[in-house]
Formats: structure tokens, C-alpha cells, sequence
């Protein structure tokens, strides 16, 4: 994980993290107007207190679980659970869905790696949610799909391989761009995944979408069988093709084989392909000691919760929905989750993923300063919150909260 994160949009120094400890309280000021000042300040360090005991608490409970105190451990989850809500503050709505994890990984079901089809139908309804009220998603679509539109300019024909195309919401801004071009180049899109008829049910929005801006377009879904088979030996690619490859948000579910990371990327450098888009979530979330993976993921957490809480209202129905359904979600598969299922839903940041991908011969390509440009248009159009930050940083791009980055992009050849 990065650690520290630079509160200006291009900055390259980064400064350690702020302490988390109670500042002493400063002496009362002198008359009436300062005195307003400093009751705002009581309050605001009174709040600050409370939402870093609540956390203390939960590592707490992380650290009795992780030396097996069973009771102990109980007994702090039943006053966790009495002080949080789903509906309350950022603190008490992080608290919540921490302690449900804490309680599933005592209760040994492994609830957090089972899926239903209720489930799949609510994650991806919290999915859409998610794209509209976060910049997540957009930030990761947005400045991929522009270093594949870079990498393939002035090519006529155009393959890319999206391993993860869920609704398919990266690529209708990216058709209309090449749509754009004259002449335009054809496009196909091949995409893989364990539902056919989702993946079927993509394809044909993309392809009416395609035939309204008169673009040649082809979509192949490919059906993935089993986890072993990550890349089905039907994949085409025509040698006349310009080759790119889209891995946003899809590496880290190869994180439980590292055989199979190597495998993989090894498979995908035969191919050839002219990029690499891949972006992932920061933060080592993957650490085999249980406590020190729960204290990452509380901290980037965290940041998570405070900036929905600073740019949503607390009756959001949508901010509820991604909280349960998205993240919620994600923090029982790192606390609940050991082995396989849901474990394979962690994450590790950029730094670890470079390593990986220099390892297999691969290297970064810089991003544009059109694209950073375009991300920090993105923020200031559709998300105008002093909160979040972009940080460009070894030709690659993060996007955080406050000190604390929660994801990054990068190109890659």
C-alpha cells in the first residue's frame, strides 16, 4: 500500500499520515467570537475521539479473534453491535459492517463466500449504484479507456479483451470516441465470464449503442467453466488487429494461485497486445496474518465511509445500498473469508502489482496529461468534494481521500 497520499492533483511528494491521537485541548480563547470557534473545535475533537475508539475497538476484537479468545472477543462484539448502525454516521455505519464480519468469522459459516441468486441480483443493482454516486468506477473506466485510445490511434482495426465487463459501462464513452474518428476503425470486443446470457445481455446493448453511431462492431462472449480455465483456448485475434487487453478490477481474483497470476500474464504477453489497462483497489488486503489485513482494510475503509458521509445524505437509498450490498460485501470477504471463496476478493495495491507485471516482462506506459486532465475534469464536474484527490505518481494515476488512496490505474506493454 502506498501509505501517504498528496492532497494536490499532480503532486509526486507524499507526507506520512496524520496521527491518529486526541490533540490537547487548547486553552479558552478570550472573548466571545474565538469562544464559538473553539466549542466547534471541542465538538469536532469529541467526535473524532469517539470515531477512533470505535475503531480501537474493533482491532481489539480483530487481535482477541486472531489469539483465539473467543469470549472476549464476543463479549466486545455485543457492546460494537449495541453502538453502531447501519443508518447512523460514517463511524457507526463502518462499525456496523465490521462487527457483522467479526461475528461471521466467529460463527464459522463462511457465509461471506456463498452466493445466491439474490445476492447476485442485489450486487449488481448496488453495482449500478456504486458508478452513479462514487467516482470509483468512472475514474478506473475513464482513464482506461483513454490510454487504449491513445495506444491505438491510427489503427483501423481494433480487439479488445475485457476479462471483467460486468454491465459493460466502460465502453459506450469509449465507442462514441472512435465512433469519432475518421475513418472510424472496427471494433470487436471479446469478454469472458461464467454467465453466458449476463454476458449475452451486454453484448446486444452494445451493439444496438454501436449500430446508432454507424460503428462496426462485433462482441464474442466466451463462457469460463471453471476458475482453472482463465483463458479459454477459443479467444481469436485476428494478426491484423491491434491488440488490447482491459484488466480493470479482475487481477486480484488470481491473488489465492500466484501460479496462476504468472500463467496468466504470461498467456496475455504471447498475445502481443499493443496495452495493458489495469487498475486495482489500494491497499494490501491479501496479507496471510489476519490482524494486520483487518487494520488495512479498517483503515481504507475508513476513508471509504467519510467520503460517502461527506457527499451523500444520510438517508440515501443508494448510499445505503452500496454500503451493504458493495462494501459490506467486500469487508466480509477479507475478515470472514480464509482459503478460497470469497478470499479471492481481496486486493493489493499498485506497488505490489508492479513487481508482478516487471516480473513477466511487461512495462508502464505513461499517462497522458490528457488523461490525468480528463480525471480531474471527472471530479469537478460530478463529484465537487475538496475530499478527493488525484495523485500521479510512476507514470501511473491514484485517486483517494483525503491522505488515503483507494485506487489507481496504469498502462502497461
Amino acid at each position: 500500500m502506498l501509505g501517504s497520499f498528496g492532497s494536490s492533483s499532480t503532486t509526486t511528494n507524499s507526507s506520512p499520515h496524520p496521527q491518529e491521537e486526541d490533540p490537547p485541548h487548547p486553552p479558552p480563547p478570550p472573548d466571545i467570537l474565538h469562544h464559538h470557534h473553539y466549542h466547534q473545535q471541542i465538538v469536532q475533537q469529541s467526535f473524532t475521539s469517539t470515531s477512533i475508539y470505535k475503531r480501537q475497538l474493533l482491532i481489539t476484537c480483530a487481535d482477541l479473534i486472531s489469539r483465539s479468545d473467543y469470549p472476549a472477543a464476543h463479549r466486545l462484539l455485543t457492546l460494537l453491535s449495541s453502538t453502531s448502525s447501519p443508518l447512523g454516521d460514517s463511524t457507526e455505519r463502518l462499525v456496523h459492517q465490521f462487527t457483522k464480519a467479526l461475528s461471521l468469522r466467529l460463527s464459522a459459516t463462511n457465509a461471506a463466500s456463498t452466493t445466491t441468486d439474490n445476492e447476485t441480483l442485489r450486487r449488481s443493482s448496488s453495482y449500478l449504484s456504486l458508478n452513479q454516486i462514487t467516482p470509483f468506477i468512472r475514474f478506473s473506466h475513464l482513464t482506461a479507456n483513454q490510454a487504449i485510445l491513445e495506444a491505438i490511434d491510427g489503427h483501423q482495426s481494433v480487439h479488445v479483451i475485457d476479462f471483467d465487463i460486468m454491465h459493460g459501462l466502460q465502453w459506450p464513452p469509449f465507442m462514441q470516441a472512435i465512433a469519432e474518428r475518421y475513418p472510424p476503425p472496427t471494433l470487436k470486443i471479446t469478454t469472458l465470464g461464467p454467465d453466458l446470457q449476463t454476458l449475452i445481455r451486454t453484448g446486444d446493448r452494445l451493439t444496438k449503442f454501436a449500430h446508432s453511431l454507424n460503428l462496426n462492431f462485433q462482441f464474442h462472449p466466451l463462457l469460463i467453466n471453471n476458475e482453472a480455465e482463465i483463458i479459454p483456448p477459443d479467444i481469436i485475434i485476428d494478426p491484423n488487429e491491434t491488440l488490447a487487453i482491459n484488466l480493470v478490477m479482475y487481477l486480484h481474483r488470481l491473488l489465492n494461485n500466484p501460479d496462476q497470476i504468472d500463467y496468466f500474464l504470461r498467456k496475455i504477453k504471447s498475445m502481443n497486445p499493443r496495452v495493458i489497462t489495469l487498475a486495482e483497489r489500494e491497499g494490501d488486503h491479501h496479507h496471510p496474518a489476519f490482524l494486520q489485513r483487518f487494520v488495512e482494510a479498517l483503515g481504507h475503509y475508513t476513508a471509504v465511509f467519510d467520503s460517502l458521509e461527506a457527499t451523500l445524505p444520510p438517508n440515501s437509498a443508494e448510499r445505503l445500498a452500496v454500503e451493504q450490498g458493495w462494501f459490506g460485501r467486500e469487508i466480509a470477504d477479507i475478515v470472514a473469508a480464509e482459503g478460497g471463496g470469497g478470499a479471492g476478493r481481496r486486493r493489493e495495491g499498485l506497488r505490489w502489482w508492479e513487481v508482478v507485471m516487471r516480473g513477466t516482462g511487461f512495462r508502464n506506459l505513461a499517462l497522458s496529461g490528457f488523461a490525468v486532465a480528463q480525471a480531474k475534469m471527472l471530479l469537478r464536474l460530478h463529484y465537487p468534494s475538496e475530499g478527493y484527490h488525484l495523485h500521479a505518481m510512476n507514470d501511473s494515476l491514484f485517486l483517494g481521500w483525503q491522505n488515503q488512496p483507494l485506487f489507481s490505474v496504469s498502462s502497461w506493454q
